[in-house]
């Protein structure tokens, strides 16, 4: 896992962003995944829904946005793909929680998600606390009162808590992260970089579409 609670996001050596896993014939517990125990019930039982565990705090989360962000968008039809922003009960990261599904209350996430990225890990913005946040979010063309009453809204703080429940109901120790059907964590042990971890999600919807097949 490429980050940690420990420390938030550990630095982790990546060979390269853009090598592709080689196809494996077998998936090996506890090297490309482990069980969800007890498996976790989804939005949608007609989807196998993929979610992404993430942190806008997180360097490899960064790193990891453009390259899942292509991904996720040629997913097949039977496939959903939903984000949870994490915090592991830290206040920062529990703001950044916050700005995301304030964000998506807006309509203002698709326009914004990599800008917030790309403020806090290329031009060094501090976004962690309420102010600084709404100062950001209203200089990027934001109604201000629209984004705050969201920031603030029962809704937003409801979902937060709601992510911070799945973190420990999926057992997340580390960003980023990808489960399968509520049943799967993507571990990834051999893997030598972000893009292989696409890579082998594919193969564990792969088994998990089998497994649907099979009832």
């Amino acid at each position: 896992m490429y980050g940690r609670i420990g420390g938030w996001c550990v630095a982790m050596v990546l060979a390269t962003l853009a090598v592709v896993l080689p196809a494996r014939a077998e998936l090996t517990v506890g090297r490309d995944y482990e069980p969800i125990v007890p498996a976790q019930a989804t939005d949608n039982p007609a989807k196998i829904e993929v979610l992404e565990f993430f942190s806008y705090g997180c360097p490899h989360c960064s790193d990891f946005h453009p390259l899942v962000s292509k991904w996720s968008a040629a997913l097949p039809s039977d496939v959903v793909f939903k984000r949870v922003p994490v915090t592991f009960g830290r206040p920062q990261w529990t703001s950044l929680a916050r700005l995301y599904y304030a964000l998506e209350a807006s309509g203002d996430l698709a326009r914004l998600d990599g800008a917030v990225f790309n403020a806090l890990h290329q031009a060094g913005s501090k976004l962690y606390d309420d102010k600084t946040i709404i100062e950001w979010v209203s200089a990027q063309g934001v109604d201000a009162k629209k984004f705050t009453d969201a920031y603030n809204s029962f809704g937003v703080v409801s979902k937060v808590k709601r992510a911070e429940q799945m973190v420990q109901s999926y057992k997340i120790r580390g960003v980023p992260a990808l489960t399968v059907d509520g049943k799967y964590l993507v571990i990834g042990k051999e893997t030598k970089g972000l893009g292989d971890l696409t890579a082998l999600t594919d193969q564990v919807i792969n088994k998990a579409r089998s497994e649907r097949g099979k009832k």
